[in-house]
């Protein structure tokens, strides 16, 4: 009789599993993926003509088989039953760490800018925070949908601390402060989620913050940057150029932009314009209406993500959502506010528009995560 009810139950579950995916959320997923491949053509082409001896089009075309190959992964895993990913949390988050813990090894780790993030695949390098983000997520789901009402009390918080405190320990020692603030947010928004009450969040918030000042105002690395941020001009050529660079670029934009492809800035003159600062290039050339768009094609698929994980069969699944659409909601904002010189100059991208292949891969398979939930949610309710 129990094995009976297991088979049905697994039945069920197969043909939920198979059931219609959410559109609203997989339009706005690729409209931001065109969009950003289009950008990402006009942003990269001087560098892509100057870096490979006259082939304006070289990151392009290599992004863009990377988002054919993510894409691909995107609807293969929307079709899988997400309760699959429970048991691959562990191996995710635990491939994570032994990377990172590889890019620390000297002669492994590829060092750009004072800062050692990268491991060099030959054809592509790999951030291995980014499968970090992802490994959190999946863990700490899985994990805070079986605690129950343990999570709000502090014996049952203590894993999830020490585990948060190791992965960010290490990002800090690469260092990669945006990474570890990335981390410790899509940590932060799973465990209220699942029940934490909201003055430890608040307190650890604060204790945390306090610790990451220490951290920064103690690194030469990083206090290097809080200085500039605060003064770009007071090295105009040397470390202000890029912050002055990409302000000059969104002042130039206007209000429709200098049209398409017209960019000047790329010409060698705004640092890293097809990957972090691409957003820069984006308000140049669209103005502020076409930023505008871009922003609000954002705001609406945080806002669908979030609907998703309010209406999805299940805890897992809601945190599964929660973790994703936080990680992007929270890494979109983070990098307008470095382009547009909000926060200090550090290394992070924006979602489906900055260069880097296996970075967008990662996206890509998460939104194919979430909209695997989304094929749960029954039909009553998913309008």
């Amino acid at each position: 009789m129990v094995r009976e009810k297991k088979r049905l139950r697994r039945s069920d579950l197969e043909q939920l599993a198979r059931g219609p995916m959410d559109l609203p959320f997989l339009m706005l997923t690729m409209l931001l993926l065109g969009f950003g491949l289009i950008m990402l053509l006009s942003a990269s082409s001087a560098s892509s003509y100057y870096e490979t001896g006259g082939n304006a089009t070289a990151y392009f075309v290599k992004q863009a088989i990377f988002a054919a190959g993510g894409v691909a992964a995107m609807f293969a895993i929307s079709k899988v039953d997400y309760q699959t990913f429970r048991g691959l949390s562990v191996v995710v988050l635990g491939a994570a760490v032994f990377l990172l813990l590889l890019v620390l090894i000297p002669g492994v780790g590829v060092t750009r800018n004072s800062a050692t993030r990268w491991l060099d695949f030959g054809f592509t390098q790999f951030q291995p925070s980014e499968l970090a983000k992802l490994g959190i997520i999946l863990y700490f789901s899985a994990k805070i949908s079986k605690a129950k009402d343990k999570i709000a009390t502090v014996r049952g918080l203590i894993p999830f601390v020490l585990v948060l405190f190791a992965v960010t320990g290490l990002l800090i020692l690469e260092p990669h402060m945006s990474g570890a603030i990335l981390i410790l947010a899509v940590g932060a928004s799973l465990l209220f989620a699942g029940g934490m009450r909201l003055y430890w969040i608040v307190g650890g918030g604060a204790v945390i913050g306090a610790g990451l000042l220490f951290v920064v105002t103690n690194t030469q690395y990083m206090a290097s940057r809080i200085q500039l941020w605060r003064d770009p001009w007071s090295d105009p050529l040397g470390k202000g150029f890029q912050a002055i660079q990409s302000l000059y670029a969104i002042g130039s934009g206007g209000l429709l932009g200098l049209g398409l492809g017209k960019s000047r800035q790329k010409f060698l003159y705004l640092p890293e314009e097809h990957n972090d600062f691409i957003f820069a290039i984006v308000c140049e050339e669209l103005g502020y209406i076409g930023a505008c768009i871009v922003l609000i094609l954002f705001a609406l698929l945080v806002l669908r993500g979030y609907w998703l994980a309010m209406h999805a069969r299940d805890r897992f699944g809601s945190l599964l959502i929660v973790g994703i659409t936080t990680l992007l909601a929270v890494q979109v904002f983070l990098n307008i506010g470095v382009v547009t010189n909000f926060f200090p100059v550090t290394g992070i991208s924006l979602p489906f528009f900055s260069y880097g292949g296996t970075a967008l891969m990662i996206q890509l398979i998460e939104m194919g995560i979430v909209l695997s939930v989304s094929r749960q949610i029954p039909a009553a309710r998913a309008g």
